[in-house]
């Protein structure tokens, strides 16, 4: 799934950010409320992992604002203040469901699990599948198929493919690689993306069957059947 993580500490988000990647997800990450809301509201996202307490706009103000423009991409909200009150506040303010810090890695995964399974968002229910040709990945399900035969992909292959498949047509280059995929906003200068392109091409596109992943020289790669 792609999320939204709404993050204002620094340590808090990297434990964060590495569990959901652990967990097969791609995330994408703010620091503070403004940009949050920005990014919650022009971008499409299969859950939001907020902050109840940020810079700028805090938490309870995004979740009261997202909920009235009609925007209900499920929420789970983080926070340290894990009173009943706190937590009744949140989730009349619109959350999905509600953690309390500190939490477990695994226990933040299965929640997150539940919120997307039992809310049929129009955006889970528009893009839990993706499909390029015969080429098929059911994002509730986990799994990837071509011509109807399971494919085996590690966690940072799905995701990979993932990402490529929701921009299939596109151009997608090295830079929007690395901060999709791995969160990276530098360039790390090792050949990471290079060695996993190769092993899904290897993967999706095996001997015989029509290329879909195209190396676009200069440029970065493109998801098509060509």
């Amino acid at each position: 799934m792609r999320i939204l993580l709404l993050e204002d500490q620094l340590q808090q988000a990297q434990y964060t950010i590495k569990a959901l990647q652990e967990g097969g997800h791609t995330v994408d990450h703010a620091a503070e409320g403004r940009t949050g809301l920005f990014m919650a509201t022009t971008e499409k996202y299969d859950a939001l992992v907020l902050d109840r307490m940020l810079p700028l706009v805090d938490g309870l103000t995004i979740l009261r604002t997202l909920r009235a423009s009609e925007i209900h991409t499920p929420v789970l909200m983080l926070s340290a203040l894990g009173e009943p009150e706190d937590r009744v506040d949140g989730l009349r303010a619109g959350a999905d469901d509600y953690l309390a810090k500190p939490f477990h890695s695994a226990e933040l995964l299965a929640r997150l699990e539940v919120i997307t399974r039992r809310i049929p968002s129009s955006n889970n229910a528009n893009n839990a599948n993706l499909q390029v040709a015969d080429l098929e990945l059911d994002r509730l399900a986990r799994t990837v198929r071509r011509d109807g035969k399971l494919i085996d992909l590690q966690p940072r292959e799905y995701q990979l493919l993932e990402y490529l498949m929701r921009h299939a047509g596109q151009v997608v280059t090295r830079t929007m690689l690395l901060e999709g995929v791995w969160n990276y906003h530098f360039d790390p200068n090792t050949n990471v993306i290079d060695v996993h392109i190769s092993k899904l091409r290897a993967k999706i596109d095996a001997a015989g069957q029509k290329p879909l992943l195209h190396t676009v020289r200069g440029a970065g790669y493109r998801m098509a059947e060509l």
